[in-house]
């Protein structure tokens, strides 16, 4: 990403196209004065002043607002300016088009936030919530980034480094200076410190999965044999029609993707060609596409009638996905209620009917028993996503989180706990350990961040931001 905050960038910061309000931003040294030649109107700080947006002859462009924000107290922390007038794009790329004449230059995506954080308004955790919140896919979604946004992610890693920083001092005063009269006691007070340390870092990366859970949500592809419900479960899912339903074999060819929100739970669910052997060669590539499906998800539903032997099912789910996670649908349900009381009955360990079962003891997949047509066994389904997923729409404080921060706390810990396992030994190697694990905390805020990461965090957010 090209970034030089002694130059100033401009950009639409509203959706384009036709709109009520439309909203230029600028930010850096000349944001003012090119609002002063834009506009006429030197605002004051903080105020909406009426003005006529004029193109370089002097002629109107459009009537609207200036506001100016005067750095550091911006979003930036620069120099802003921004340019609200009716929304189209012909008064906003001649609005721009004035702006860079005058100075400016095209922002990059993200870049404003960027400028926020390299001026120390946000964090990194919190520039990525801005992102988050423009992008949630649902109300849950929402608030979780708008905690993160107001740092509350950041004020518990924070403490974590606090603690952490404060055991170091110890271990590492110790190493400095042996021969002083420093008390060091590595089986108790350095030790218990840790052990807290490492539970306070679990309670934090739970949290940080469910909101990863609540940003990212849950692919699933739905798949198994011909003509077992798997586009009626889909359109029992999604709410509507979003799939052809036949008798015939094969109706289904291209992966069908639909992005649904189930009880809170962002999920985006994809319905496969039924799995079968066929000569036919775009049936052929419609199987294979299926396989691709089934081997992205973070869990696949596969798609048997009830009616279908479960020792049989089992071993056509196995031989075509693998090790892919799946769970076992035993669909049709009301063409067989007899057969699944019967089955109920025989099973420990609860009923198809309203939740999860294992097939083939504690370590076989799920089996729950539903019916695509009638909606029977659907809120257990649901329920039973939300597990696998580990979502809980009910836990407090969840905060916006990505992959990449799951990765950095799982870091921390591996390195907590090789310096755990030195503290009676190498004191020397514990406090190296010690010292990794702060590093891999401040990846999070952005403390230690490498140009190369920041660019990639940056480019996914929209221009304008």
């Amino acid at each position: 990403m090209r970034e030089q905050r002694d130059e100033t960038i401009a950009a639409l910061a509203t959706a384009p196209g036709a709109g009520a309000v439309a909203i230029v931003r600028l930010s850096g040294p000349k944001a003012r004065a090119i609002g002063v030649a834009l506009t006429g109107v030197d605002a004051r700080p903080r105020y909406a002043e009426l003005c006529t947006f004029r193109g370089p002859s002097g002629e109107a462009l459009d009537r609207g607002l200036v506001l100016y924000f005067p750095g550091p107290r911006s979003y930036t922390g620069e120099d802003v300016v921004e340019l609200h007038g009716h929304g189209g794009r012909v008064v906003t790329d001649a609005l721009l088009a004035r702006a860079y004449a005058l100075g400016a230059r095209p922002a990059e995506p993200g870049e404003f936030t960027l400028r926020a954080f390299l001026n120390d308004k946000v964090d990194l955790l919190q520039a990525e919530a801005v992102a988050d919140l423009v992008a949630s896919g649902s109300i849950a979604a929402a608030r979780a980034a708008l905690r993160s946004l107001d740092g509350q992610f950041s004020a518990q890693v924070a403490a974590l480094q606090s603690a952490l920083t404060h055991l170091r001092v110890k271990v590492e005063a110790w190493l400095d200076f042996p021969d002083e009269e420093i008390r060091f006691d590595a089986s108790d007070e350095c030790a218990a410190a840790l052990d807290a340390l490492l539970a306070d870092l679990a309670a934090l990366a739970r949290a940080a999965r469910s909101g990863a859970v609540l940003r990212d949500g849950l692919s699933v592809a739905i798949a198994g044999p011909p003509n077992a419900g798997k586009s009626s479960l889909l359109n029992r899912l999604a709410g509507y029609d979003a799939a052809i339903v036949t008798d015939i074999p094969g109706t289904t060819r291209d992966p069908l993707r639909e992005h649904l929100t189930l009880d809170g739970l962002a999920v985006t669910l994809v319905d496969t060609a039924g799995l079968r052997d066929s000569a036919d060669p775009v049936e052929q590539e419609g199987l294979r596409r299926a396989r691709l499906e089934a081997g992205r998800a973070d869990r696949v539903l596969w798609v048997v009638d009830v009616r279908e032997p479960l020792d049989v099912a089992l071993a056509a789910a196995r031989a075509n996905l693998g090790d892919a996670p799946f769970t076992l649908l035993r669909n049709k349900i009301d063409l067989a209620p007899d057969q699944v009381a019967r089955a109920d009955a025989d099973r420990p360990g609860g009923s198809h009917t309203t939740g999860a079962t294992r097939a083939g003891g504690a370590d076989g997949p799920p089996v729950l028993a539903i019916s695509a047509l009638t909606g029977a066994g659907i809120d257990a389904l649901i329920a039973h996503l939300h597990s696998v997923a580990g979502y809980n729409a009910a836990a407090p404080g969840t905060f916006s989180a990505r992959r990449r921060h799951l990765a950095a706390l799982e870091r921390a810990r591996t390195r907590l706990a090789a310096a755990r396992a030195q503290l009676d030994g190498a004191l020397e190697l514990a406090a190296e350990e010690l010292r990794a694990a702060q590093a891999a905390l401040g990846e999070l805020t952005g403390e230690l961040t490498s140009d190369d990461l920041l660019g990639e965090i940056f480019a996914t957010f929209c221009i304008g931001k």
